[in-house]
């Protein structure tokens, strides 16, 4: 039956694997991001993984953002040597095969939805809590991506209009509290310190916060409530009916999660906002992964 090709590209990895119909990975390998030369290095990859077997039947690309899925192109934040670089063009040459491209939070979420944590939702949300804030939408099975492919850029929804700027330009998002530097950033103006020879990031906040500190415990409230307002203002406006969580901050696990679900039951209103599921990843790393193959799969089903 053939396999697809799976790519998944951020700023510090690359992943790739070949990937059944199942979802099942039959090889696959990752190597470092390179600040330079990263199409190289993805060539690379890419034939450590095809090696000398047949083409892939298609390949579906996560790629970190801002994307445009109308001309193929990406502008990764944390690649500065790829400005409008014209990724599914070079891919699809490298390999022969048709190409599609996604955001890597978008291929989070349907990876989820087939097979993590988001299956069976009818409307699912999928958001990445790491560096920065990511999301993406999975409507009836489908990802939901937008004119230019960035539909569900949750980590910029604002969640105080009188708030901090953001790194965007924007002011009061959602990233600029929940996310893992954030976190970081105000309990250390806080008056937080982390203990002697450990990094003062989002891992030892977490492990403080489960100890009990307080100014551990009061930056994932803070956060927390950010990502509530966030979940409640999207399940209003889309309906979703369940929400996964991934990226490295949610293995902080119950000093996020308990505090959410606080967060979510003083702001959530409407009974169908009040009824979304909120759970955490179960595919972890391998998400976007597979939601990338998904892509790629549901994409060879429309042109052959």
């Amino acid at each position: 039956m053939g396999r697809v090709l799976a790519i998944d590209i951020g700023g510090t990895k690359l992943a790739a694997a070949l990937v059944d119909a199942d979802g099942s990975a039959a090889r696959s390998a990752t190597r470092p991001t390179p600040r330079t030369e990263v199409m190289a290095a993805l060539a690379g990859l890419i034939g450590e993984v095809v090696g000398d077997g047949p083409a892939p039947l298609a390949v579906g690309i996560g790629c970190a953002g801002p994307i445009n899925v109308a001309d193929g192109t990406v502008s990764p934040v944390n690649m500065p040597s790829w400005r409008g670089f014209p990724l599914r063009d070079e891919v699809r040459e490298l390999t022969g095969a048709p190409a599609v491209l996604a955001g890597d939070a978008q291929c989070f979420a349907l990876g989820e939805h087939w097979l993590g944590s988001g299956r069976g939702s009818s409307a699912l949300l999928g958001i990445v809590v790491s560096t920065g804030i990511g999301g993406g939408l999975v409507i009836d099975g489908a990802p939901l991506l937008g004119p230019t492919g960035n539909a569900g850029h949750v980590g910029h929804m604002t969640i105080d209009p009188y708030g901090e700027l953001c790194e965007c330009g924007g002011r009061g998002c959602v990233e600029r509290y929940a996310s893992g530097p954030n976190l970081a950033r105000w309990a250390l103006a806080n008056g937080w310190k982390a203990p002697d020879g450990e990094p003062a990031d989002a891992r030892t906040l977490a492990a403080g916060a489960a100890r009990g500190e307080p100014v551990p415990v009061a930056a994932f409230e803070r956060g927390a409530r950010a990502l509530a307002g966030m979940i409640a203002s999207t399940a209003a406006a889309v309906e979703v009916t369940r929400v996964v969580i991934g990226g490295g901050v949610s293995a902080a696990g119950r000093v996020l999660f308990e505090p959410l679900d606080r967060a979510l039951d003083e702001v959530a209103g409407l009974a169908f906002v009040r009824a979304v599921e909120v759970q955490p990843t179960t595919l972890g790393v391998r998400a976007a992964l597979a939601g990338a193959a998904r892509l790629a799969w549901d994409h060879h089903a429309t042109t052959r």
